[in-house]
């Protein structure tokens, strides 16, 4: 649970008690204050009523309602009105609004505060981002158009409204004009918009997902846009697993192509993996950035399948520094045997699409994050200003990850039980 209500034991002095955080012993305190025993009170101190309301009675007589509980470890105190303006009745009753938002992992004094600042308009958050991170921008020039490309295209239909209101349907109205005459303009569109929402999701002033994600599902194809790698359907992969061990072919190949199939990983990457770069027991694999398209070192959790298919290629090579070594001493294997073996298999993919295999069954079978999916196939962030925002590799949420991919691309699914007819 994200709070916790504070038990009281007895009233306390505002000055002398220490104040007792955390779950009471014996049963709760509830309504021990009534109207005019809350009227009578006049020493200073703090009275609870349960709940986590207690009355206040400050050294000077002024008397005020408090609520009071453990939100993400810490102590919050929510000050509800003074007695005279507020009654008991209305005390109790904000008070319970308060507990439930509580239980339900809200912070009500975050909330209070934001409804206090007021939602920024899209215009304004933008103005925000632009200003926060002037710095990160190539030149000058860079920075005007950045904020230029959004006046002339977005402002007009987005920059008057709240941030927490703009829908995908909002931010589809902007792309849709530009995005088939326009398509380079229409990308830097989309990707700043999603910077102003990210930061304002951030900033505590949106919930929920970017309103830009899946955008380029329904928005029509780009001429000229590159073809995709063949990949196969991830729920076809635990069947060409399975098929794959079988098939006479090198056994190393073999392990090779399942290990690039359960890490998600390049073939360039896998191939010319060297052991010095594992940790089985920490079951890591970190790739140099050296040999990393995006430029940065890349840290690839390890399954346990992953690492059985890592033991067992130690034990079909002779001590080369490859992993998977090749016929020729100091080489690793040829990414052509790949091709050969999906050939001998008669299956219509390249050993890349296995990548894409695994985003979609990323998104569409666990609730991992589109930031931690990404992060997962080692792709980065273009624009610097969104990049800002994400510097983590998010090393844990990705061992959950492979790990539910590997257990699902290894397991094939029960076969349907016969139906045994009974004669009539």
């Amino acid at each position: 649970m994200v709070g916790e209500m504070e038990g009281c034991v007895k009233d306390e002095p505002l000055d002398t008690q220490r104040i007792k955080v955390g779950k009471p012993t014996g049963k709760h305190p509830e309504k021990r204050l009534n109207a005019v025993t809350a009227k009578q009170k006049s020493a200073p101190g703090r009275y609870c009523d349960g709940g986590g309301l207690y009355l206040v009675v400050d050294s000077s007589g002024a008397k005020r309602w408090q609520f009071r509980a453990v939100i993400a470890g810490k102590r919050t105190e929510i000050g509800l009105g003074g007695l005279a303006t507020v009654s008991l009745a209305e005390a109790r009753e904000e008070a319970l609004n308060l507990r439930k938002s509580v239980r339900r992992g809200g912070n009500p004094l975050l909330e209070r505060r934001r409804a206090k600042r007021g939602i920024p308009t899209f215009k304004a958050a933008a103005e925000a981002v632009h200003t926060e991170h002037a710095k990160t921008f190539k030149n000058a020039k860079h920075s005007a158009q950045w904020l230029q490309s959004l006046e002339n295209d977005v402002f007009p239909i987005l920059g008057t409204k709240p941030v927490d209101q703009i829908d995908t349907a909002d931010v589809l109205k902007v792309l849709t004009p530009v995005w088939t005459t326009k398509p380079e303009t229409a990308r830097r569109l989309k990707q700043r918009i999603k910077v102003v929402l990210d930061w304002a999701k951030a900033s505590g002033y949106r919930t929920g997902d970017n309103s830009t994600d899946g955008l380029t599902k329904v928005l029509p194809k780009h001429k000229g846009d590159k073809a995709h790698h063949a990949a196969m359907a991830y729920q076809q992969v635990p069947a060409f697993i399975h098929e794959l061990r079988g098939i006479n072919a090198n056994p190393l190949t073999k392990a090779a192509l399942e290990f690039t199939v359960l890490c998600a990983s390049r073939t360039s990457e896998v191939l010319q993996a060297e052991w010095q770069e594992f940790d089985l027991e920490a079951a890591l694999w970190v790739i140099p950035a050296g040999r990393i398209k995006a430029g940065r070192e890349h840290k690839v959790p390890l399954s346990a399948r992953a690492i059985e298919l890592l033991q067992e290629a130690k034990r079909l090579t002779d001590g080369s520094s490859f992993v998977f070594p090749g016929r020729k001493p100091g080489t690793p294997l040829s990414n052509m045997v790949f091709l050969q073996a999906l050939k001998r298999m008669k299956r219509d993919v390249v050993p890349h699409g296995f990548r894409s295999s695994f985003r979609d069954f990323a998104a569409e079978r666990t609730n991992h994050s589109r930031a931690v999916c990404e992060a997962a196939l080692a792709h980065v962030v273009t624009d610097k200003v969104e990049a800002a925002y994400l510097r983590t590799q998010f090393l844990e949420q990705r061992r959950e990850l492979m790990a539910a991919w590997a257990t699902y691309a290894t397991t094939l699914p029960a076969a349907p039980a016969k139906v045994v007819p009974f004669p009539a």
